[in-house]
C-alpha cells in the first residue's frame, strides 16, 4: 500500500482525525509510523512501556490477560477504525501496560507518537470524544464479561461463544479456550459431550454446529 493510500485510508477510518485542523493533522501523520506486521506477533506485553498510539488498517488485534500460568482470558479484539483502550489507558495514565496485544491475523497500522496523541486529546475535541466513547463500549463489553465469567457455568459461555460464530466454526479446541479463559482439556471435553447430544460435529481445526436451538437452550437467557 502506497504512503497517500494509507494517508487516505487512516483519515477514512479515523473521522475524528481527519476533522483535526491541517496543521495538527498533518504534523501527526507526517511523524507517524507504518507497520506491518504478521500473524501471531506480540504488538505489547504486560509492564511493557507504552509508547505510541496504535490506528489499524488492516487485520484484527486480540488483547488478553495471561496468568503466570499461562493461561489467557481473551478481554477484546481491535478491528479497523477502532482503538485499543489498553493503549490509550496507558498513555494518559503514562504507566506500563498490564495486557497483551497480539495480532490475530497479519496487520496494517499507523502508530501516532505519544506527543501527537497528547496534542491530539488536549486539543481537538472530536479525537478526545472519540477515544472516551470508545473507553464506555470496551467498558460495557468487559462488565458483561466479568459477569459471564463469575455467574455462567463454562458449558453455558462455549455455547454461546459458538453460537457467535456461525454455523461452521474455524478455530482450535485451544483458541476456544483462550477465548474463554479456560484450558484446552476441559473445552475438549465439554465439544465431546455436545457432539454426543447431537449438538455439533468434530473435525479437525472444524466445529460444525448441527443444533442452534438446543445450544441456545443450553446458553440459556440473552
Amino acid at each position: 500500500m502506497k504512503p497517500a493510500e494509507i494517508r487516505e485510508r487512516v483519515l477514512a477510518l479515523y473521522p475524528s482525525l481527519a476533522s483535526a485542523p491541517a496543521d495538527m493533522r498533518d504534523a501527526a501523520l507526517d511523524q507517524a509510523q507504518v507497520r506491518q506486521v504478521p500473524a501471531g506477533a506480540v504488538l505489547f506485553d504486560d509492564r511493557q512501556p507504552c509508547e505510541a498510539f496504535p490506528m489499524l488498517i488492516e487485520g484484527v488485534i486480540r488483547v488478553s490477560k495471561a496468568a503466570p500460568s499461562g493461561r489467557e482470558l481473551q478481554l477484546y479484539r481491535v478491528l479497523p477504525g477502532e482503538s485499543c483502550v489498553i493503549t490509550s489507558s496507558c498513555l494518559l495514565g503514562h504507566v506500563a501496560y498490564n495486557a497483551r496485544g497480539v495480532a490475530e491475523t497479519g496487520l496494517t497500522l499507523v502508530t501516532l507518537s505519544a506527543r501527537a496523541f497528547a496534542r491530539l486529546i488536549a486539543a481537538h475535541e472530536p479525537f478526545r470524544v472519540y477515544v472516551f466513547s470508545l473507553f464506555s463500549e470496551r467498558l460495557a463489553e468487559l462488565m458483561a464479561l466479568v459477569e459471564a465469567v463469575a455467574f455462567q457455568r463454562l458449558d453455558q459461555r462455549l455455547a454461546a461463544l459458538l453460537l457467535g460464530k456461525g454455523k461452521v466454526v474455524a478455530a482450535t479446541h485451544q483458541a476456544l479456550a483462550d477465548e474463554l479463559g479456560s484450558v484446552r482439556e476441559i473445552v475438549s471435553r465439554l465439544l465431546k459431550s455436545f457432539a454426543d447430544q447431537g449438538l455439533v460435529a468434530l473435525g479437525r481445526e472444524r466445529i460444525e454446529i448441527l443444533d442452534a436451538a438446543g445450544l441456545r437452550r443450553l446458553a440459556g437467557p440473552a
